[in-house]
């Protein structure tokens, strides 16, 4: 069955941040995932989670100047040591949240540019990255971003990032594949999650061309959870989409979702 986790940069919108874990656990969520932390201390974002019996299972890693445009620097000639000081302060959040893996977001290269130059960057920080949190027991993530919302990106296809993260040759380094980006990249989804499926350390869900509710649209969702039951895939789906309006009146997917995946036999019936 498939286990849902809410995006809150993304969801409960509603609120301000804090209030967002109460939100989430009122929708009937168990666990969360949001692209920073740090604009609250460690321990307060633990203690959000523990009031409100909720896993955080993912955040990303310092990305660089986020307000003036970066996103990420582990592609970044020259940003080593500010990449570095990122990565601690990282693993400083995870541990105090028990969160298991973090994302480290490669950032944006220059029209023109050498790539080889932003490979090797990448990684050498990742290697560095990985071993880092590796001694921690966590999870690296590399995650391919789609050109059309986040043009520039340095890693773009599930091919370029599963190529990367075998040569990196770090085991603890796995690869994100949100199926919004991947559907606008390179589509055949259900092939490219059965190839990958290795190497697959995170999957995340919207719908494809809008990034609303994962109940419309091109990409046909229930046919892909039925697909990582059977696959076998035990990781979270990050619900990372913009809600349409309210976030509570539009979850009639996720109990579609639970739903369908609980046996017939097995379902309560009512009158």
């Amino acid at each position: 069955m498939p286990q849902f986790a809410a995006n809150l940069s993304m969801m409960f919108n509603e609120v301000a941040f804090p209030q967002r874990f109460a939100a989430a656990a009122a929708a009937g969520f168990k666990a969360v995932e949001f692209l920073f932390p740090y604009a609250h201390s460690p321990q307060e974002v633990a203690g959000w989670l523990k009031e409100n019996q909720l896993q955080n299972v993912l955040f990303n890693l310092p990305p660089g100047d986020w307000d003036a445009g970066e996103r990420g620097i582990a592609a970044l000639p020259g940003r080593e040591e500010e990449f570095r000081a990122g990565v601690a302060k990282g693993i400083t959040y995870a541990l105090a949240m028990g969160t298991p893996r973090v994302h480290m977001m490669a950032g944006l290269i220059p029209a023109g540019a050498e790539v080889s130059v932003y490979r090797e960057v990448y990684l050498r920080n990742m290697r560095y990255a990985a071993q880092e949190v590796g001694k921690h027991g966590l999870k690296l993530l590399l995650e391919p971003i789609n050109g059309r919302d986040m043009p520039g990106y340095f890693l773009n296809s599930q091919a370029q990032a599963h190529a990367l993260r075998e040569e990196g040759g770090e085991a603890n380094v796995l690869v994100q594949m949100d199926f919004y980006h991947a559907q606008i990249v390179e589509g055949d989804l259900a092939t490219t999650f059965k190839k990958h499926f290795d190497g697959i350390g995170h999957v995340q869900i919207a719908s494809v061309p809008s990034r609303n509710e994962p109940d419309d649209g091109e990409v046909n969702y229930a046919y892909l959870f039925r697909l990582l039951d059977e696959m076998g895939y035990e990781g979270w789906i990050g619900c990372e989409y913009r809600p349409r309006g309210r976030t509570e009146d539009g979850l009639g997917w996720l109990k579609a979702a639970e739903t369908a995946s609980i046996p017939a036999s097995t379902r309560t019936s009512g009158a």
